[in-house]
C-alpha cells in the first residue's frame, strides 16, 4: 500500500488509499460557494471557517473503502453537506449536546447519521445521539475508515433515515400563481416541494470544479443556467418503490464523478456535447443536458427525454409513475 509524502498529516496509510481512490489528492480545494448557498436555503445554517476548510478538501468525495465489499458499501461516507438540507433543527440539538455549534459535512449510514464539525475542527457523529469521532481531522478520518472496515458499533449498515423532508413540504408548499403557463399545476408543486422557487439562482462553481477535476467535464450555458436555477432539486425514494407517485430523481450532477467515460458514450450516440445534470431512476439513469437545453436519460443506452428544460422537468414530475412501475415490474 502507498504511503504519502502526505504522511505529515498524521492519518494511516490505509486511510490514505481510500482517500484517493475517492479522488482526493494533496492540495485538492473545491470553491464551497454552491454548498454554502443551498444550506441556507433550506435552514439557518451558519458556515464557520474549519466546515469551510474541511468541505473545500474533501468535499464532493465518497469513500466505500477499501477493498471494497457489502461492509464498506453500506458503510460509505459522502462528504455532501447536502445530506443536511432541512435538518437545522436536528443541528442545533446536536451542537447544544456537543457543547459547539455544528456545521453538516457529510453522511454516514445511508443518510441516517450526519457528520458535523465544530470551529476548532472536531468532527462529530449525529444519529440519535451525537458522538465525537475524534478532535482533529486526520484522526476523524482514520476512524471513519478503519469502522468502514469492520462491524464495528459505530456503524449500523442500512439503518432506515428519517423521511425525507420533501413528503412533509409536499403537503404543505402552495402552488405558485402562475402555474400552468410554464408547467403543470402538479409540477409547480412538486418542484416547490423539492426546493424550487421563482427567482432561485444558485452559484455552480462547486460542481463545475469538482466536475472538471475528476471527469475534465466543461460545463456549458445551457447546463450553468439549469444548475443554477433547479441544481439540488429532485423527488427522494420512498419506500415502498411501487407507492411512489413520481419516479425518484435528483438535479445534482456530482453522481457522474466517475462516469466520464459513460456520458462520453450517451454524447456519441447524441451526437451532441452532454453534460452531465443529474440521475434517476435509484442511480439507474444518468440525466444529462445538451447546448441547445435538450435533456437525454440513460445509463448504456441513450433517448431524448424532452427537446426543453422545462419539459423535461414536467416528465420528470408527471405521470411517470405508473410508467416507472410497470417498468420495473417487467421481466428481465
Amino acid at each position: 500500500m502507498r504511503v504519502s509524502a502526505d504522511q505529515a498529516r498524521g492519518w494511516s496509510p490505509q486511510t490514505d488509499e481510500v482517500l484517493r481512490r475517492a479522488g482526493w489528492r494533496p492540495g485538492r480545494s473545491v470553491p464551497t460557494d454552491t454548498w454554502e448557498s443551498i444550506l441556507r436555503e433550506r435552514g439557518s445554517f451558519v458556515v464557520h471557517e474549519a466546515a469551510r476548510r474541511f468541505m473545500s478538501e474533501f468535499g464532493g468525495l465518497v469513500t466505500y473503502g477499501w477493498p471494497a465489499d457489502s461492509i464498506t458499501t453500506s458503510s460509505a461516507i459522502r462528504f455532501d453537506p447536502l445530506g443536511a438540507e432541512w435538518q437545522d433543527e436536528r443541528m442545533a440539538r446536536a451542537s447544544r449536546e456537543a457543547g459547539a455549534a455544528l456545521y453538516p459535512v457529510g453522511t454516514a449510514d445511508g443518510g441516517a447519521g450526519l457528520l458535523g464539525i465544530t470551529e476548532d475542527g472536531a468532527l462529530h457523529l449525529v444519529r440519535d445521539r451525537v458522538e465525537l469521532l475524534a478532535t482533529t481531522t486526520s484522526q476523524a478520518l482514520d476512524h471513519l475508515v478503519g469502522a468502514q472496515g469492520a462491524r464495528s458499533a459505530l456503524w449500523t449498515p442500512d439503518a432506515p433515515a428519517a423521511e425525507h423532508v420533501f413528503w412533509q413540504r409536499l403537503h404543505t408548499v402552495e402552488t405558485g400563481l402562475d402555474a400552468g403557463l410554464r408547467w403543470s399545476a402538479e409540477t409547480d408543486r412538486v418542484l416547490r416541494a423539492g426546493g424550487w422557487f421563482p427567482g432561485r439562482s444558485v452559484p455552480t462553481e462547486t460542481w463545475e470544479t469538482i466536475l472538471l477535476q475528476t471527469g475534465e467535464f466543461e460545463m456549458h450555458d445551457a447546463a450553468q443556467r439549469f444548475l443554477a436555477e433547479f441544481g439540488a432539486v429532485g423527488v427522494p425514494y420512498r419506500a415502498p418503490w411501487d407507492a411512489m407517485p413520481w419516479m425518484e430523481f435528483s438535479l445534482d450532477p456530482l453522481p457522474a464523478f466517475w462516469d466520464a467515460e459513460i456520458i462520453d458514450d450517451l454524447a456519441e450516440q447524441v451526437g451532441a456535447d452532454l453534460y452531465p445534470i443529474g440521475m434517476r431512476d435509484c442511480g439507474n439513469q444518468h440525466l444529462a443536458m445538451a447546448e441547445d437545453g435538450a435533456v437525454y436519460a440513460g445509463m448504456d443506452s441513450v433517448w431524448l427525454l424532452a427537446p426543453t428544460p422545462d419539459e423535461a422537468l414536467q416528465r420528470l414530475t408527471s405521470a411517470c409513475g405508473v410508467g416507472h412501475r410497470l417498468h420495473r415490474a417487467a421481466p428481465e
